[in-house]
């Protein structure tokens, strides 16, 4: 694929969002064979490079909405990948899950409880991570 300065954009927006140890693991575990970096290709631009580049919302609030998308959508392999870029722009875990509470009325406790019961093993990995020797401030 011919990169362009908008795949360029998204994959320098990607690595920001999900820090450099996330990135590498992606592509070293998802993104690993010729199907799947089409995929990772195609978010490269379309996604990082086209929607999170876009001015008028910083991103910590494009970070939130993305999490609540998931939720209401049921992506919840998508939700463990977008509450860890979450955290990364300062939200906090009782913020996200005060946000995730919030939508319960909205698109219903099933959705809710599912993405509460990812968000609170996604928070433990994190902690984890953070307390591990070696871990990056």
């Amino acid at each position: 694929m011919d990169r362009s300065e908008m795949y360029r954009k998204g994959t320098e927006m990607r690595r920001a969002l999900m820090g450099d140890a996330m990135a590498e693991r992606m592509a070293s575990t998802v993104y690993n064979d010729p199907l799947m970096e089409k995929f990772a290709d195609w978010t490269r631009e379309g996604v990082f490079g086209l929607l999170w580049t876009r001015p008028g919302l910083d991103l910590k609030t494009r970070a939130l909405i993305t999490c609540i998308t998931d939720t209401a959508t049921a992506a919840w392999p998508e939700l463990r990948i977008h509450l860890r870029m979450a955290r990364r722009q300062d939200w906090t875990e009782d913020e996200l899950g005060e946000a995730l509470l919030h939508t319960a009325g909205y698109i219903g406790a099933p959705h809710v409880r599912e993405a509460l019961l990812v968000a609170r093993e996604v928070f433990a990995e994190l902690r984890a991570e953070e307390a591990a020797p070696g871990a990056d401030a």
